[in-house]
């Protein structure tokens, strides 16, 4: 027979191990009940620390800035139909306004607008750079740059740009010491975005304008010089007007004088491109002709800055990690330089082949028109130079008006600067705050209390998981395969002692001995009343013979469970049932005491018998002499009828063990002990007998042997899963019927099993006067 897969005897309940039951509430519920203290305890601290983290955090203060960016190019030169719209569908326009808010030069720019360069709280060295700012040793333009820089990294810290989903807002929102710098950072990062984006839009503008004008002058002078040289001809020739519609050459002279115009336009337009290439914004430039490139690689330039800036928080710029992230930042950087340098090249240098053609376009058709001009001077001489001088008069004026009104478009464009006019706009400027943003008194008790409860119950779970004892009947059910035969609660919920709580034989402890008056007995072998009258109304102190003392209680209810499932539990007669524990202390004696009670409740003649020989304690519980028993019988040194002792109990007699032998195990595996019970059970109705620990020693596996079943008693919350497993195979092994398994002292919790506990006891209390032993076994 396999010790780990034991094989059950026959009729013997086994329950099947099926899978793990279902979650359920009531069990994590009554395990926090259990551990209330601890998780009281862990809030306690958690709570407390986050009563100094509120104490030791430095206040914080934060205003927001709300503003909203809209897509409009105010570009005066763009070529598209309408110039106040930008590209809906451009996908890159807000997340690279996210980031240009995010970056160092608009951080330095409000560094310059509040002027923090001056202020110790910033730079601590600006006193001393005052003072010597007229020696030889006076700070350069480089040590100015590196404290811009260094000033703009610090206030960048204490940004945060939130979009508002789903619409064209964005709030920006400063921490800072004070609640007055907050709120000035805010509106000053606000300013300097507007102003940024006001300076760069119409820096191209203004060139433009500059280079117009320019252009115009030149064409003044030359439409001046013409209309002298027109003047001056017919003066000379005395020609007043010219008819070309007759001369062949002068209608070819016109068309090609049209062409040339329109030539020399475009090249004036080229080239004004050409210029703008070579005088705009490179990043701009850049970004336009990239497709969006160089915002991916800028808003990845900046997402390393702003994680360089968080991680430099808590490692030093030497730490590895901080090194190779500076090395990535600049390698990004110059491969945003090269990216940008290359996409600025390729743009001057098509600007400029457009110009070069469109100059080689006008230079050849201005050779050709002169050339047609010497044949026309050939034809008519006087009539196709008149005619020429007054065609490059009128060209030359239009052209001029058509520089004339862009000029002007230019010019209300740059005007506009003044005026701020921006795409970008505050809704709401940022206000002084009234009250710190953190640390937050709220926040900060609430995590803790949580955290701590958390904890508290993490460590329950924990403690839970780490503890083997069996503490359920649901765990016996589940874990042993074993069926539940009662359940017996624990004395001490109500607050009073359990009796005897220990059993000694060298693995428990020695029980001691709670004082009882012995009872008298009457002439006619009964019981004074007045003595049960008096143990019926005293409080229990004491689990054994409760169902005798006080009939009405719930643990008497319990008892009697037990009576009713043992002898439904096998389709045999049950005559001799053996009780057995696992372990010392678990409160077999007083499983055997009261069943044997309840089974004489039924009017049925009991006999209890103390196998234990080594520690015994029925006689005891009974306040009986021991110097008669079955050791006796066994070794045949007393009169059989002797060691039938009455008890106060109707209808229950006593066997105690006698005198302590030297070798019990022999006693109880002999042929004497077999005769004697099996006459026993020919003479009583029941024979319950009380054996020692079955993991002790082989006591319990001899008596179970000769009895009909075997009650294992496990004590909750004392005997350990394993133990018990150990115990339930080592009896099935020796091939013994185990009937069942009673769990005492059981601590039943509000939930489940133990509400239904509360509501019987309030149900069956004990009454005011306790009834009758007889009347007592009738109901039963």
């Amino acid at each position: 027979m396999s010790f780990l897969n034991p094989v059950p005897t026959d009729d013997e309940p086994e329950l099947a191990a099926g899978p793990e039951p279902e979650f359920n509430l009531g069990e994590y519920v009554a395990m926090l009940r259990r551990h209330w203290k601890l998780a009281a305890v862990c809030c306690a601290l958690g709570l407390a620390g986050s009563g100094i983290h509120y104490a030791i955090t430095p206040k914080a203060y934060q205003a927001t800035t709300i503003i909203q960016i809209e897509r409009r190019n105010l570009t005066p030169l763009s070529t598209s139909q309408n110039p106040w719209l930008e590209n809906y569908w451009n996908m890159e326009f807000y997340p690279t306004q996210y980031e240009l808010l995010q970056s160092r030069g608009l951080a330095e720019r409000v560094v310059k607008s509040l002027d923090l360069m001056e202020d110790p709280a910033f730079n601590p060295g600006a006193a001393s750079r005052e003072a010597g700012s007229g020696r030889a040793n006076a700070p350069t333009a480089e040590d100015d740059d590196a404290v811009l820089g260094g000033i703009a990294g610090q206030i960048r810290g204490g940004l945060a740009v939130e979009p508002v989903r789903a619409t064209q807002l964005v709030q920006l929102s400063f921490r800072a010491a004070t609640p007055e710098f907050a709120a000035r950072a805010a509106n000053a990062f606000a300013e300097a975005y507007i102003d940024m984006g006001v300076e760069d839009r119409y820096a191209t503008a203004g060139k433009a304008s500059t280079f117009l004008s320019s252009q115009i002058e030149k064409l003044k002078q030359e439409i001046q010089d013409r209309e002298s040289q027109l003047q001056a001809f017919s003066r000379r020739s005395d020609i007043v007007s010219l008819d070309p519609g007759a001369n062949v050459t002068l209608k070819r002279l016109e068309a090609l004088n049209g062409q040339y115009i329109d030539s020399k336009k475009l090249r004036i337009e080229r080239e004004a491109q050409y210029h703008e290439t070579l005088n705009g914004p490179r990043g701009s430039m850049a970004d336009s002709l990239s497709t969006g490139v160089v915002s991916e690689q800028r808003s990845q330039i900046l997402k390393l800055e702003r994680e360089y800036e968080n991680k430099l928080k808590t490692y030093k710029p030497d730490f590895p990690d901080m090194v190779a992230l500076k090395a990535e930042i600049e390698k990004a950087r110059q491969h945003l330089n090269e990216v940008v340098g290359e996409q600025v090249d390729k743009a001057q240098n098509n600007a400029l082949a457009a110009y070069q053609t469109a100059l080689r376009q006008e230079q050849a058709l201005e050779s050709d028109l002169s050339a047609l001009k010497r044949e026309a001077i050939d034809q008519n001489s006087a009539a196709f130079e008149y005619t020429n001088l007054k065609v490059e008069v009128q060209t030359r004026r239009d052209l001029m008006d058509e520089l004339l009104r862009k000029q002007s478009e230019t010019e209300v464009a740059v005007r506009l600067q003044d005026t701020r006019q921006s795409n970008i706009r505050i809704i709401d400027k940022a206000l002084v705050p009234g009250g710190p943003f953190q640390p937050s008194l709220r926040k900060d008790v609430s995590y803790g209390v949580l955290l701590g409860l958390l904890f508290g119950i993490g460590c329950a779970v924990l403690i839970e998981f780490l503890d083997r004892t069996v503490k359920t009947p649901e765990e016996i059910e589940r874990k042993l395969g074993l069926p539940m035969l009662a359940v017996i609660q624990d004395l001490s919920e109500s607050g009073k002692a359990y009796g005897y709580s220990a059993y000694g034989y060298g693995y428990g402890e020695e029980p001691a001995e709670q004082p009882r008056a012995r009872p008298r007995r009457t002439a006619g072998g009964g019981w004074l009343d007045k003595k049960k009258k008096a143990a019926a109304a005293a409080p229990l102190n004491q689990i054994e013979l409760v169902p005798h003392e006080r009939p009405r209680t719930l643990i008497s209810e319990s008892y009697r469970s037990l009576r009713t499932a043992l002898l439904l539990s096998s389709a045999r007669e049950l005559k001799a049932i053996a009780v057995t524990s696992a372990v010392a202390g678990e409160g077999k004696t007083a499983t055997a005491s009261n069943l044997a009670v309840v089974l004489a409740q039924l009017g049925r003649q009991v006999l209890l018998v103390d196998c234990d020989l080594r520690k015994p304690r029925l006689h005891q519980v009974f306040r009986v002499s021991n110097r008669s028993g079955l050791v006796n019988q066994l070794t045949a040194t007393a009169d059989p009828e002797s060691v039938f002792l009455p008890t106060e109990v109707p209808n229950l007699w006593l066997t105690p063990s006698g005198p302590i032998p030297p070798n019990p195990s022999e006693l109880l595996s002999s042929d004497r002990m077999r005769d004697w019970l099996k006459a026993m059970r020919a003479r009583f109705d029941y024979v319950v007998i009380d054996t020692p620990p079955a993991l002790a020693v082989t006591d319990a596996t001899i008596i179970g042997l000769l009895a009909d079943g075997v009650v294992l008693t496990l004590r909750s919350g004392k005997v350990t899963r394993e133990e018990a497993r150990l115990c339930r195979d080592r009896l099935r092994q020796s091939s013994i019927k185990i009937l069942g398994a009673v769990l005492n002292r059981y601590r039943s919790p509000q939930t489940g099993l133990g509400k239904r506990y509360r509501s019987y006891e309030s149900y069956g209390a004990e009454e005011s006067e306790p009834k009758t032993a007889g009347k007592a076994g009738s109901a039963a």
